[in-house]
């Protein structure tokens, strides 16, 4: 259930790695009635890319990116909400990650054990990076003046 896909060759090496591993959470999720009458598993994997360099040079806490902070906001959202779509989950976590102006890039694995007869999990994997969103934007931006 770990991350594998940002390994350490394709990565910005001057760019610091935090990792939420195997965070076990219970929530509403799926769409059978069975699924919406109760609360079920699912495992979060993160990995969160961030500039560390003033974190490294002042050693100081309020110049790094908190991970206790995210973890309680994640578990908060997962645990307050109902989601039909592991999708549509990992989408808003992974909305409230960005959402702290420090995160450069991040991953997020979702994984829903038991889902599948015969297998372990079901899992998820979205990402997201500053340099993609600024993209989208500017394209949903060109593509708007283009009507006009």
């Amino acid at each position: 259930m770990a991350l594998h896909v940002l390994d350490d060759q394709h990565l910005d090496h001057s760019l610091a790695t935090i990792r939420i591993k195997n965070l076990r959470l219970r929530t509403y999720i799926g769409i059978k009635d069975e699924e919406l009458r109760n609360q079920q598993d699912v495992i979060i994997n993160a990995v969160i890319r961030y500039s560390a360099d003033a974190a490294v040079e002042f050693n100081e806490i309020e110049q790094a990116l908190n991970y206790r902070t995210i973890t309680k906001e994640i578990i908060a959202h997962v645990e307050s909400n109902r989601f039909l779509l592991l999708e549509r989950m990992t989408r808003e976590l992974l909305d409230l990650i960005m959402s702290h102006e420090q995160v450069l890039t991040t991953q997020l694995e979702i994984d829903k054990p038991h889902a599948l007869r015969f297998a372990d999990s079901v899992s998820i994997t979205l990402s997201a990076s500053r340099q993609t969103r600024r993209r989208e934007n500017s394209q949903l931006f060109d593509s708007d003046s283009d009507k006009s």
